[in-house]
């Protein structure tokens, strides 16, 4: 792509600018008649801030240590990008997500995301190695050791606001006559790309195949999200700790008889089955999946609470599980009985019957409706702070995380018949429900 002289010259004297570079590079005379220049070329105000991300993400020369020279984009190479920085419309956001504890996992690709191991140039390429060196020239990005682990990556096109500044410094354009406090009820912890990409995952038998489920029945952990993208103007976060993740040392014989010490991963084992199960979590069945939350039956918070459990500790993850059963299968006539249709043939049912009902006939499982109602009974107990409540078991734990990814799944497999009010398919698995 050809820029005019006008730009290139521009760029090359805040290139020239002796290391390291002057006490406010803001009001260096370069950088402000570059700064100008991009005004009056591509209008959206004054973007110093957005224009200084951008120029420590080609290498600005001056910011660099001398031992980094090389990171520096050439002068010409660096206008091309930032013309193309202030034209564009759309960026490429990724999210990195760190499957930590993961034993063995087949390699996955469905929407826009992978699941795999990957080597360190790939790693390298994912995180833009290159530009993290030049914007953090003291922090290390441990590629060797990140790579030892499975990833989870999310890729997804969103659009940005014209103004570069109001992307590099989103604060700047804030209502601060807005509540802070405020709630959003069913605001995930992560992206919506990433959160859709979770559940798809946990629609997965996890607890099942878990070796040790008595530790965890997670087949991974997910302690921090690396969210970044191609976007100049938007500095990316620091690298990433690997001390962050499950590393521990081991010692090996090696072929010669001398011990060795090892860095390794710690794993959850996960039973070999799970290997040929997980595999079917492909392309066919995201497309099925994200067809099913488009319909009636998702429209209720159910992704938000499978989600949360897999996030949630202790009590809070079986109360979660619960609510994720709740939000598939109830309806808020099932407590306001002056919503039911009149006549009710089910005037004498609680919430909690008609719940377990819908629940055992989505999972085809008469067994399901006893283990509800002994499930719900801990729920109460908990949560009307009843004396005495007994600790819950691996079992118990384990039950509510099953439910509530079945009736998930079961969710799905019922959204892909013709569609209809959620109400009139809730009615009929109440209907099957009570036969069980």
């Amino acid at each position: 792509m050809a820029v005019d002289a006008a730009l290139v010259e521009a760029v090359s004297a805040v290139w020239r600018l002796r290391r390291p570079g002057p006490d406010n590079l803001l009001s260096a005379p370069p950088f402000v008649a570059l700064s100008d220049l991009c005004e009056a070329r591509y209008g959206g105000g004054k973007a110093v801030f957005a224009l200084s991300n951008a120029l420590r993400s080609l290498g600005l020369p001056c910011g660099l240590r001398a031992a980094q020279a090389g990171l520096a984009l050439d002068p010409t190479t660096a206008a091309v990008a930032l013309d193309a920085a202030f034209l564009r419309k759309r960026v490429r956001r990724r999210h990195l997500c760190p499957l930590d504890l993961a034993d063995t996992l087949p390699i996955l690709a469905f929407g826009d995301a992978r699941v795999a191991r990957f080597s360190a140039p790939v790693l390298g390429e994912l995180f833009d190695a290159p530009r993290l060196a030049r914007i953090y020239p003291g922090v290390p990005l441990e590629l060797n050791r990140l790579s030892m682990f499975h990833w989870l990556v999310i890729e997804e096109e969103v659009e940005v606001d014209p103004r570069p500044e109001a992307r590099s410094t989103p604060i700047f354009f804030t209502d601060m006559s807005r509540d802070f406090g405020e709630i959003e009820p069913h605001l995930g912890r992560f992206p919506p790309a990433v959160e859709r990409a979770f559940f798809f995952l946990l629609l997965a038998a996890w607890e099942d195949w878990a070796g040790m489920p008595e530790v965890d029945w997670r087949g991974f952990r997910v302690p921090w999200i690396y969210t970044t993208d191609d976007d100049l103007f938007v500095r990316p976060p620091r690298p990433p700790n690997p001390d962050s993740l499950s590393l521990e040392d081991q010692t090996f014989t090696d072929p010669w008889g001398e011990e060795v010490e090892m860095e390794v991963t710690t794993t959850l084992p996960m039973e070999p089955e799970a290997q040929a199960a997980l595999v079917t979590f492909n392309e066919d069945l995201w497309a099925k999946t994200q067809a099913a939350l488009a319909t009636p039956l998702f429209e209720t918070p159910v992704v938000h609470f499978l989600v949360r459990a897999f996030l949630a500790d202790g009590m809070d993850e079986v109360m979660a599980h619960m609510t994720a059963i709740e939000a598939a299968v109830g309806l808020e006539s099932d407590h306001r009985r002056k919503l039911r249709p009149k006549p009710d043939p089910y005037k004498n049912f609680y919430a909690s019957d008609c719940v377990a009902a819908r629940l055992g006939a989505a999972l085809g499982q008469a067994k399901a409706v006893q283990d509800y109602r002994d499930l719900f009974e801990l729920r109460s107990g908990f949560v009307h702070g009843r004396a005495g409540l007994e600790k819950i078991k691996t079992p118990q734990r384990l039950l509510a995380r099953s439910l509530a990814r079945g009736v998930a799944r079961a969710l799905v497999d019922l959204a892909a018949q013709p569609s209809r009010p959620r109400e009139e398919t809730l009615a009929e698995l109440l209907d099957r429900g009570t036969k069980l």
